[in-house]
């Protein structure tokens, strides 16, 4: 038995576990991997990078449609939590792994504990949508990265003295490795020059990378990007194929490179004149870095990054345009970054779990 499971499963979930699962440290855990992502670029570097511990146990799963990827994941999470009978299940973000770990606790009468609870894109054509919403549901304590979300909960139903507003684990990850965030490494190792402005870009959400007429959109839009200033673009494997076919590769200009690990990612970002981006961490990470992002999404769960960032929304067919737009504003004229994202998040949250579980 071990009172405390946090279940990952995907990027996003280490980068938000790590400080959370350290400030724990002094606590009995068991670490659950589910395999979601599961090669060596998307998920091994990850742990070794961040210093999470080696997973107690790593599932397997692997990819899969949306119903096939979960119904293996359902099945795998409940023979671990059957097994291991934890007091509180601990999960994180938005992916498929969140959803099935939170269906599963709930169905055995296990409390969940959700890590950025309460945000919202109101668009239930993404599945993170579909998926914040159902693990919400059936949380017991939500812990919330940004004061919008606690109205989100609030309007849902959601007792608030379930609602612990904790700031962002994911900046507690970013500012402590600020000191390994080497730009000059970082443009060595993917071809770039020592000098001169260059952009950012990872897309990799279904509704841009799914679609061939979206993915033939996007290819014409980053080579009119890419007239302006230099690209570098690691492509996620679920949507490499389709760029290679639309002719990324064959672009002046458009760097294609393998996924790359935190360290050598968020150098990449850091030094970047310009992001391009679907990623809702992107999102945040561009906000604290100051770094001009433009998002290739209709909407977005986390506003914040527009009122207290660098970010902003587009088209596929604006990118050109608002790109160009969001180069010549360049940063914002002050460092402000949205409230509790201090770098103490973790511990925050570390606290409202060992409350919980020693009450």
């Amino acid at each position: 038995m071990a009172p405390l499971v946090h279940v990952v499963g995907a990027r996003p979930n280490f980068v938000k576990a790590a400080p959370v699962v350290a400030a724990l440290a002094d606590r009995e855990q068991v670490l659950v991997h589910t395999g979601q992502h599961y090669d060596e670029r998307m998920s091994d570097v990850f742990f070794r990078q961040l210093g999470l511990p080696e997973p107690d146990v790593d599932l397997g799963v692997g990819s899969g449609s949306h119903a096939r990827q979960t119904a293996a994941l359902l099945t795998a999470l409940e023979d671990e939590l059957l097994r291991r009978r934890p007091r509180l299940v601990v999960v994180y973000g938005d992916v498929n792994s969140t959803l099935a770990a939170a269906l599963v606790a709930a169905k055995l009468q296990v409390p969940v504990a959700h890590v950025e609870a309460g945000l919202r894109s109101f668009d239930d054509t993404m599945p993170e949508e579909i998926n914040r919403r159902v693990t919400d549901s059936l949380a017991r304590l939500h812990l919330v990265t940004s004061p919008e979300a606690i109205g989100n909960l609030a309007r849902e139903g959601v007792a608030v003295e379930g609602i612990h507003f904790v700031g962002n684990p994911m900046i507690d990850t970013l500012l402590a490795n600020l000191d390994r965030f080497d730009v000059a490494a970082a443009r060595r190792a993917v071809g770039l020059g020592p000098d001169g402005p260059y952009g950012l870009v990872t897309l990799h959400r279904p509704a841009n990378v799914d679609d061939p007429r979206a993915i033939a959109a996007l290819v014409v839009a980053l080579k009119e990007v890419a007239g302006s200033l230099p690209l570098v673009f690691p492509v996620h494997p679920r949507g490499r194929a389709a760029f290679e076919q639309a002719g990324l590769t064959s672009i002046a200009g458009i760097t294609v490179v393998d996924p790359l690990g935190y360290i050598e990612f968020v150098s990449l970002m850091r030094g970047a004149a310009l992001v391009v981006t679907d990623s809702g961490g992107v999102q945040e990470e561009t906000t604290v870095l100051r770094v001009p992002c433009v998002t290739v999404r209709p909407n977005t769960e986390r506003p914040i990054t527009i009122t207290h960032g660098t970010n902003r929304l587009s088209t596929i067919e604006e990118l050109p345009a608002v790109a160009r737009a969001a180069l010549a504003a360049g940063p914002p004229p002050d460092d402000r970054v949205p409230p509790l994202w201090d770098g103490r998040a973790g511990q925050r949250i570390a606290e409202v779990l060992a409350a919980w579980l020693d009450g």
